[in-house]
């Protein structure tokens, strides 16, 4: 098994047609939005990874030593690993370009592999993510397509931070549209509405 291998649930799509990579939050599973992906998207080729950390048996993508204090080291490893896999998913599968979609957990490690390898992904929807520090400005994401959708009253990550990383990825020259609701860390119908408006190319961006 190869060093960027994750266990993983794929449906190939039409020929040339995008990658949609979709990514679980902790407790979930590769299970937690695939049939959800292929609706959303169904010429496209799904690639649902499952996160490799254990946290007292919930599943994630990178480790942590409390609520929002991240491994900075496990971080890296597992940034770099997700975009040698997601490179060689598309790669296999012949496809188009990478779009992303990511819940919690599942959007941190998105929004690490935006932010640190630009260019891979030409969109990503981050439903409530985290990113707890200040990221390192990098190349330009111009021509990047972020939604970013979460809640006002999320005990788990904080408006400032919310704002904090749209403001960071439009720093760098990406396109982001933010979608809010009044609730917590949960997601809501304006959500949906707004990532499949993002993903057919009528979002507001």
């Amino acid at each position: 098994m190869s060093d960027d291998s994750y266990h993983h649930l794929v449906r190939p799509g039409a020929p040339g047609a995008p990658a949609f990579f979709v990514f679980h939050g902790t407790g979930g599973d590769e299970n937690q939005f695939f049939a959800f992906a292929s609706r959303l998207l169904p010429d496209a080729t799904i690639v649902s990874p499952r996160g490799d950390i254990s946290e007292h048996g919930a599943a994630r993508f990178f480790r942590r030593t409390g609520e929002g204090v991240y491994d900075m080291a496990d971080l890296a490893r597992a940034t770099a690993k997700m975009a040698g896999f997601m490179r060689r998913m598309a790669d296999e599968h012949a496809t188009g370009e990478s779009l992303g979609l990511g819940f919690s957990n599942g959007a941190n490690i998105l929004a690490n592999v935006l932010i640190e390898q630009p260019g891979l992904f030409s969109k990503a929807a981050l439903m409530h993510p985290l990113i707890p520090f200040a990221p390192t400005a990098r190349a330009p994401l111009t021509g990047a397509k972020v939604l970013i959708t979460a809640g006002r009253r999320d005990p788990i990550c904080p408006v400032p931070l919310t704002e904090a990383l749209a403001a960071h990825l439009e720093g760098r020259g990406a396109m982001v549209e933010t979608e809010w609701h009044a609730g917590g860390h949960d997601i809501r119908p304006n959500e949906i509405t707004a990532l499949e408006r993002f993903l057919t190319g009528d979002a507001n961006i």
